[in-house]
């Protein structure tokens, strides 16, 4: 075989393995590698801070369901990544940190930027692994990207040192390739048993998890659901995953992010059939509430996740979409019909619609922040990426924000990491150079990774960024009425404290800023006719009121309204 730089060797499986971007920061201790990149046709976009690479690569790996990487140097570079690996790992989405590392020889005598990165990322990755013999690296790259789409899929991390990086090794990537990746599939006798227990159901259920979504089983799911007249509500990890316009949706059940007569609907529901969700506690709530008399089936890729919360009555190891195969040849076999129960359940479903919705359409000032997604809903098509990470503004969007299609809705939904919202929709929009991509963001989330706005501009990588600012803290407010206190929240200062629009354009961008309820629906069309002309972000900054609650509460049955309903 020849004999090659094995950093060479490692971009010949980065390129194999479909990546065709990577975001990083260079520093000393991974040069190597940056000088393999060089005209390998893998595009790279120089980062302002390692976390924004990480959620870089998220958002894009979100989007394309491949293995996202980011790539940092020695010491601090792996440390701020964390964030990130968290974020993947809390959300199972697999993506690809690599970071440089000192020479081996100076590991033990506390050298410059000589962190033990591996070990500090153990928790928060399904591998980290340091490279220490330079024959061992494609493999190990290899291996990675396996375990990374494996399973419950999830980020890896591989450290390089730098005289590893610096050697040559035998290598021939045209005989080489990407390790197959083994699907679960399900025990017949549990699919014929979930079957049994659908059709003896009156008020049966689908539950829809981030599973479904990363399963690509959006389409199997609405065969079963339309085959067997089964109702689907989502979670707020599989939102996007069924259309919300298809008269079998049920809504999201939840004690924040949730619909009113989503939840209604699920406590009347006599059996959930699980699929790829966690049984969070942001869903779930009070789980003697959430459990009540019903039935469960849970059906997750991950064996360890069935009973972590509460045990099922049926389990099934699978993934997601090889399950909703399996279930729906098992109807066509058996001939189900659906049941003359079926339909009754689903007009009760869409009568709690119109009996328990939440009021949109106000017309006050200061502006609601309802109205703002009632507003999004209107103008935003089916096939724009919407991205949203964590505060009042991302309960809001769960609650009001519709999404049709599999991907489009993207939120860190466990980890909520504050500032994830603009990496994320640049790694979206670079998966996606064609598509429309909004960040729906709040005005102390925007500021965290605020810096990536310059990677945007500098590589023109447009997208509208629309801002629900109550010059808050506005979730920690709220949950501060528990304490009968306001202390330490409050962002305000000056006419409307920080100059969101001035940032904008510090970075080369724009925005404009806007208090009228009347001047959103205008100010969107502007901000993507910008967007378009400029090549960069564009900010619509929505006052609203200052402190507003969101609907939330402790239990499915005990979520409290701070808005009159209809």
């Amino acid at each position: 075989m020849p004999k090659v730089p094995v950093m060479q060797a490692v971009v010949d499986v980065l390129i194999s393995e479909g990546v065709d971007t990577a975001f990083g920061c260079p520093g000393a201790a991974i040069l190597p590698l940056y000088q393999a990149m060089q005209g390998s046709g893998i595009e790279h976009l120089v980062v302002r801070h390692e976390e924004g690479a990480t959620h870089m690569a998220d958002g894009w790996s979100r989007t394309t369901g491949n293995v996202g990487v980011a790539i940092g140097t020695s010491g601090p570079a792996g440390t701020n990544m964390i964030t990130g690996l968290y974020t993947a790992q809390a959300d199972s989405i697999p993506i690809l940190c690599i970071t440089g590392q000192a020479v081996s020889t100076k590991l033990h005598q506390e050298a410059f930027q000589a962190v033990d990165i591996v070990e500090i990322a153990k928790p928060v990755t399904k591998w980290a692994v340091q490279v220490k013999e330079a024959a061992q690296a494609p493999w190990i790259f290899r291996e990675a990207f396996r375990i990374a789409r494996s399973g419950r899929p999830g980020p890896v991390l591989i450290d390089l040192p730098l005289d590893v990086q610096k050697q040559e090794i035998e290598w021939d990537a045209s005989i080489d390739a990407p390790f197959p990746v083994v699907t679960p599939a399900p025990s017949p006798a549990r699919v014929e048993r979930a079957l049994d227990l659908l059709l003896a159901a009156e008020r049966p259920l689908i539950l829809a998890g981030g599973g479904v979504t990363l399963g690509e089983a959006s389409e199997p799911l609405r065969a079963v659901a339309e085959r067997l007249g089964v109702p689907v509500g989502v979670t707020l990890m599989g939102k996007g995953s069924f259309p919300e316009d298809h008269p079998l949706f049920a809504g999201m059940a939840g004690i924040q992010t949730s619909q009113r007569w989503a939840n209604a609907a699920f406590l009347e529901a006599d059996l959930v059939l699980a699929l790829g969700a966690r049984f969070g506690d942001r869903h779930t709530g009070a789980l003697d509430v959430y459990r009540g008399d019903r039935k469960f089936i849970h059906v997750d890729i991950e064996p360890t996740q069935i009973g972590k919360v509460f045990g099922p009555d049926l389990g099934v190891v699978s993934d997601s979409r090889a399950f909703l195969e399996a279930l729906l040849a098992a109807a066509d076999e058996r001939g189900a019909p659906i049941d003359p129960r079926v339909p009754v359940w689903v007009n009760r479903i869409a009568e709690l619609k119109r009996e328990l919705p939440r009021r949109e359409d106000f017309d006050t000032v200061p502006i609601k922040a309802p109205r703002v997604f009632k507003e999004i809903n209107e103008l935003y098509g089916e096939d724009t990426y919407f991205v949203t990470a964590i505060g009042l503004y991302q309960i809001w969007s769960g609650q009001f924000q519709r999404a049709h299609r599999p991907r489009h809705y993207q939120v860190c939904g466990q980890a909520g990491p504050l500032g994830w919202e603009i990496p994320a929709a640049i790694g979206v929009k670079k998966a996606r150079p064609d598509a429309e991509v909004v960040g729906v963001v709040g005005d102390y989330s925007f500021q965290f990774l605020v810096e990536e706005l310059a990677v945007a501009a500098q590589y023109e990588v447009p997208f509208v960024l629309i801002m629900l600012n109550n010059e808050y803290l506005g979730l920690i407010r709220q949950a501060e009425l528990g304490y009968d206190m306001n202390f330490q929240v409050d962002l305000h200062y000056d006419e409307y404290g920080t100059d969101n629009v001035k940032i904008m354009e510090a970075y080369g961008c724009s925005g404009t800023r806007v208090v009228e309820p009347s001047e959103i629906r205008g100010s969107l069309e502007w901000a993507r006719k910008e967007a378009d002309r400029t090549g960069r972000p564009v900010l619509v900054e929505i006052m609203i009121e200052r402190e507003a609650n969101a609907s939330m509460g402790t239990a499915l049955d005990n979520v409290k309204e701070f808005e009159p309903t209809p």
